[in-house]
């Protein structure tokens, strides 16, 4: 039992007596497992290459997909927006595992309603739903913009969003000039950028599509950047700050900074922040639009240029040196603007962090998986540590991915024992990284249970994870950090290097035994 004067987390409340003794029961009684010796047999058995094998060649199952669903990425860009609303059209549960999901890699309230389709509007659609989710929606939270997608049983019994929108304005739920941009996102295609990707078109088609008349290709003299669907805030912060350096007028299209990152300061705001509506309606007039994450915004690319006649630059997403170099290089010669003697300081401070760190990183082997564009950019920037990237996976990561990988590797030595795996799950690495063990595991939260069964095998098989991408569940604040710009790899850096000494530290502990590397200079 809990004690008033020594209240414990569950990690050593679950280690008294009765408590041991309430689960062993619980097993014995109840749960009919295996023995431990035939749980150990098994584990044993997918540590190996005979089971890898038949891994890989597993067509009908994903297990731990290392991805989430299209409206996830839907709700984040509607975010984006001042005083939007994300609504889903689907059911109440799928709406609560988006507004979780980000709760807890935030730490912040996230609005998002649903209408609550069930059973009855499985059968006869979700129109209803439509017309009483925004009456009250509106009503209640009062936003100038509703966003709406959509989620796996409004898209299998065919809903269309279009038609239940106006049908709505038409019947007078909603007034006909309120803005309701909309996008379909199934959850069963796809993933999180993807369903990015659709809203962020949806609100750019909803807002300039039939509005092109007055709008002139360069007129306001800005630069338009979609970031994608991006989670660390520090980097729409580090994209503002250097464009401001340079003195160009830029323009994020989608930022919801404010809004997940709100003070405590005795106020709830519902809704703070975010690119404007006067901004977006403008986005035409650019000079051009940028996309921070093209390998992830093929539909946005194809509006852009399409509709509003944008030549939008090819480039990587910006990060490490080279990357970031490129980066500003163009952003330089599309505005005739020059790079400031502040960017110029702070790239020479990131050379010198590189050369400072190489010494530990170099030869060092990472497996890594996440996003297509953040998974490439780490490829590049591991090689320009020195460090090698073996295992590179994005289980949303499509074949023109895959070949943008294998061209990056074969351009340096470091990338000679590098491979990558489109469309594969933690389970396939899992099998990598027993298989082919490298030093350090890279990505989000849910690689812990790789780092716990490698270290259940034994101390020399544990790969040690480094957390680099979203979600971010288990530790606090690093939504807040910077991976773009020489600012962003600058964090990367002294978070995989500090990981290569902290590990060192931990493998030469021994008093009289390993301790001849337990030294305070490196």
């Amino acid at each position: 039992m809990q004690e008033v004067d020594d209240i414990k987390p569950c990690y050593p409340l679950f280690r008294n007596d009765e408590y041991k003794e309430v689960l062993a029961r619980k097993r014995d009684e109840y749960e009919e497992g295996h023995e431990r010796s035939k749980v150990d047999e098994a584990f044993t058995w997918t540590t190996t290459a005979e089971y890898q094998e038949l891994n890989f060649k597993r067509e009908a199952l994903t297990v731990n997909p290392a991805k989430a669903c299209q409206p996830l990425g839907a709700v984040l860009c509607a975010l984006g927006f001042e005083k939007t609303l994300p609504y889903v059209h689907g059911s109440q549960g799928c709406v609560a595992y988006f507004r979780t999901y980000f709760n807890r890699h935030f730490k912040e309230p996230v609005s998002c309603v649903s209408d609550s389709m069930t059973e009855d509007a499985a059968v006869f659609g979700g129109q209803k739903n439509m017309f009483d989710g925004l009456a009250n929606a509106k009503a209640l939270y009062k936003p100038e913009v509703i966003a709406v997608s959509t989620t796996c049983m409004a898209e299998v019994i065919g809903d269309d969003l279009n038609a239940f929108i106006n049908n709505a304005k038409k019947e007078g739920h909603i007034e006909k000039e309120f803005p309701v941009p909309f996008a379909h996102t199934p959850s069963f295609v796809g993933s999180h950028v993807t369903g990015w990707d659709n809203m962020f078109e949806g609100i750019a088609r909803y807002f300039t599509l039939n509005y092109m008349e007055d709008k002139v290709v360069g007129s306001s003299g800005k630069i338009n950047f979609v970031p994608g669907f991006e989670t660390y805030l520090g980097n729409y912060r580090v994209i503002k700050r250097m464009m401001g350096e340079m003195g160009i007028d830029a323009t994020l299209l989608s930022d919801p900074t404010e809004v997940l990152d709100t003070p405590s300061d005795g106020k709830f705001r519902m809704y703070e922040g975010g690119t404007t509506l006067d901004e977006i309606k403008a986005a035409p007039n650019a000079v051009t639009t940028v996309l921070l994450q093209p390998m992830q915004l093929e539909k946005t690319k194809k509006f852009v240029e399409n509709t509003w006649k944008h030549e939008v630059p090819k480039l990587n997403i910006p990060m490490g040196l080279e990357w970031t170099d490129e980066f500003l290089m163009k952003m330089s010669e599309i505005s005739g603007k020059p790079i400031p003697a502040s960017l110029e300081l702070e790239r020479g401070r990131l050379v010198d962090m590189l050369g400072d760190s190489h010494t530990w990183l170099h030869g060092k082997k990472f497996a890594l998986y996440g996003d297509p564009d953040f998974v490439l950019g780490m490829t590049k920037f591991l090689m320009e540590c020195g460090a090698e990237p073996t295992h590179i996976l994005s289980n949303n990561g499509s074949k023109k991915w895959a070949k943008a990988v294998d061209k990056l590797l074969a351009s340096s030595p470091y990338g000679i024992h590098g491979k990558a795996y489109p469309g594969c799950d933690l389970w396939h690495l899992r099998s990598l990284v027993f298989t082919d063990k490298p030093d350090f595991l890279i990505g989000n939260s849910y690689g812990k249970y790789i780092q716990r069964d490698t270290l259940y095998k034994g101390q020399e098989f544990e790969v040690p994870l480094i957390r680099l991408g979203f979600p971010i569940f288990d530790r606090h604040h690093l939504h807040r950090m910077t991976t773009l710009g020489y600012e962003g790899a600058m964090y990367m850096l002294t978070t995989l290097v500090n990981a290569v000494l902290e590990r060192l530290d931990d493998e030469t502990r021994g008093m009289g035994t390993t301790d001849y590397n337990h030294d305070l200079v490196r």
